[in-house]
Formats: structure tokens, sequence, C-alpha cells
């Protein structure tokens, strides 16, 4: 294994629809290619999203130690094909998610018809959708998103004008560490092929102080920080609330 990591170089540090002309810088539209090509495999546990999949019910499970779905009016941006919209649907929430991927958005909403979930999906973006639900959710999540925007500082503001006074933002990404670039870049993509070739880049990776430092000035205070971690030996994903160097998730709450 390390004589592999050696020849790799490490790089530097649906109610409203919205068209694709519409989108401003907060989207890339290169990332949205990428997802608007693993759509139809994207239910598949096995398939390319497979440990999105196993993550999934920990990402849920953070989301309600800080504020309980049912009946909370939830935002789930780039909600991709909904594995996580659903999930919060069945635990009771009000769900809309959003995505500037149309393919995406069409597995979405076949999955959610054959599952008999409501859930309202459009197609958007959060800039786009903020100008009509500013202050509206109880809960917004954004989770393995903000890592593939162009401007993650503008995407935060944005995310944390959805939410209501009092409510909660939470996130899920990649920390910009050496270990997370050879876990999710070189062994996830290229040794164990567990995500697509190309899916993430490096200089986009976020540490927990640059959104800690891109919220507060927004009225959001990071209440809790916790690390997603593979263990090998069970084949499986556990939180730890002493490793976050890798995957990370976070919460933070807006001031009433």
């Amino acid at each position: 294994m390390r004589s592999i990591w050696c020849i790799f170089t490490i790089p530097q540090e649906s109610k409203i629809n919205v068209d694709e002309s519409d989108m401003t810088t907060l989207v890339d539209s290169r990332e949205i290619s990428k997802f608007n090509n693993i759509a139809r495999s994207y239910w598949d546990p096995e398939g390319p999203m497979r440990a999105l999949h196993q993550i999934n019910p920990l990402r849920i499970d953070f989301v309600e130690s800080y504020y309980p779905l049912q009946n909370a009016k939830v935002l789930d941006v780039g909600c991709g094909g909904g594995l996580a919209t659903e999930a919060m649907a069945r635990r009771g929430g009000l769900v809309t998610g959003i995505d500037a991927s149309p393919e995406m958005l069409k597995t979405a909403k076949l999955h959610a018809r054959e599952s008999k979930l409501k859930v309202t999906y459009s197609q958007s973006h959060a800039e786009a959708f903020a100008t009509k639900h500013a202050c509206e959710f109880d809960v917004v999540t954004c989770f393995e998103m903000i890592e593939h925007v162009p401007d993650p500082m503008q995407t935060l503001r944005t995310l944390s004008q959805l939410v209501r006074p009092g409510g909660w933002l939470v996130i899920s990404t990649i920390n910009r560490t050496l270990k997370a670039y050879l876990g999710t870049v070189l062994v996830a993509e290229y040794i164990l092929s567990w995500v697509p070739k190309g899916t993430h880049d490096y200089s986009r990776f976020i540490k927990p102080s640059e959104i800690a430092a891109g919220l507060r000035p927004e009225g959001l205070d990071v209440e809790s920080i916790e690390g997603v971690v593979f263990q090998p030996l069970y084949q499986q994903f556990t939180r730890s609330t002493s490793s976050i160097n890798m995957n990370y998730q976070l919460a933070a709450r807006k001031s009433e």
C-alpha cells in the first residue's frame, strides 16, 4: 500500500423549479455533470454511492441528536438522489430536497414515488431558494455538497439565511488533511473504487475551523463537530468524537 501512495502527488492546499440558466457562481456545472452521470446507480447499495449508503444512518442520527425530526420543517440542500431526504421523511420530517442536477432529481422523485413517501423536490440551488424561503426551516442539512461548490463561504452565508432563528444547520464534508486525501481520493477512488475517479478535488476540502468562521458572522454558532471513521475490521463506519481529520459532520445553531 505504501509503495502505491508514493506515486501520487498531493495537490496544494417539485414545487419550485429553477432553470439551469439561472445557476450562479454557487454552482459548478462540471460538478453537476459528474453527478448526472451516476444518477441511475445512486440507489444501488453496492454501486458508486455505497459508502454514502453506509454513512447515511449516522448522518440522520446526528441530526436528531440536536433536533427531533418528527413534524420538523427540513430542507436538504444538495439532496442528490434523495438518500438523506427520504431517511428524514421516514422519521417524520416535513422535508424538501433541492439539487442542481436534473438527473439526480429525476432519480429522487421516482424513488420517492416508489417508496410512497411525501417529499417535495425542486431543481434549484441554495441562493435561488433563499430568495423566497429565508428563515423558513427548523433544520437545514447539507451533506457531502460544500466540497463541490466554487465558493463555499458564499454557500455558507446562503445556507444560514434559510435557517429560522433558533434552528439548526447540519453540514457534513471532508477535512483538508493529508489523511483525508489518502483516504477519500487515493484509496476510495483509485484503490477500492468506492466512488468514481475524479469525484473529489483535494483543493476544495474544507477545515471545520473555516466553516465555523464562515457561519459566525451569520449568527450561527457551532455546537458540535464529530468525525465519521471507517473501521476496516468490521467493514463499517462509526461516529467519533476524537477523530475529525477525514470525514466529519458539524451542527450549528442560529441565535434566536
